[in-house]
């Protein structure tokens, strides 16, 4: 049970809470980027390996190099703050929680991290070698794509499709909360079937029928875990 001071809080000592946890996850993010730059080139050469390198890439703008090296160096920095900032936010809702069910945080900050990451390598591994190819030669023309088009295109892809293995943590969550139910879950499979099917349109880089369904295994997957995840927290 939340201890008697917890209970008591004002709207206002949760919003500071709260501002404090985000200022940990800031400073975390700012950290982790920080220690990124050192890195980023490397980085940029790992995301180029899909197209051939950086030698079937092409800069028309001065401060394009630029800009492509801080946002790798972002993207990076927040997959490696990304534990500190789910602990984060996990603890500032903790005080709801009873103390049997605290201990989950514990487990849900290294689950976390390993459903992102697990999303960032599928994209990387299995996504963009079966999309690059479709796209560069799609209708017979020879396309030299823009670096920062290219690196925008593929971090965009890793972290909303790393987002999107989060499903499994969020629901359960949710089951925590009494918010949904195993249960309701399984009744409304076809509607998640229709949901997922949008979201696989809107992520994947090609609309075609192969790359959709890439997605869509993995993420109809997900919501079977899903299901088992908010059995077991009930």
């Amino acid at each position: 049970m939340a201890t008697k001071e917890e209970s008591t809080m004002t709207i206002w000592e949760h919003l500071d809470e709260l501002r404090r946890r985000l200022l940990v996850a800031l400073a975390a993010l700012a950290l982790t980027t920080v220690v990124s730059l050192i890195f980023a080139d490397r980085f940029v050469q790992l995301l180029t390996v899909p197209i051939g390198g950086l030698q079937n890439l092409q800069s028309i703008e001065v401060t394009e190099n630029v800009g492509v090296f801080m946002r790798t160096a972002l993207l990076s920095g927040l997959v490696l703050a990304m534990p500190v900032i789910v602990y984060e936010l996990l603890s500032f809702i903790a005080p709801g929680l009873t103390p049997s069910e605290r201990k989950w945080i514990y487990i849900g900050v290294p689950l976390a991290t390993l459903l992102f990451l697990t999303g960032v390598l599928f994209s990387y591994f299995v996504m963009l070698p079966a999309a690059i190819p479709f796209l560069i030669d799609f209708m017979g023309v020879k396309t030299v794509p823009r670096l920062s088009n290219y690196i925008s295109f593929v971090t965009n892809l890793l972290f909303w499709v790393g987002v999107s293995f989060e499903t499994p943590l969020l629901v359960f969550i949710l089951a925590k909360m009494k918010l949904v139910t195993a249960g309701a879950l399984l009744k409304q499979w076809r509607i998640a079937v229709v949901v997922i099917a949008v979201l696989a349109a809107v992520v994947t880089p090609t609309t075609d029928p192969v790359n959709m369904s890439l997605l869509m295994i993995p993420l109809f997957v997900l919501y079977l875990l899903s299901v088992l995840l908010a059995f077991l927290a009930r």
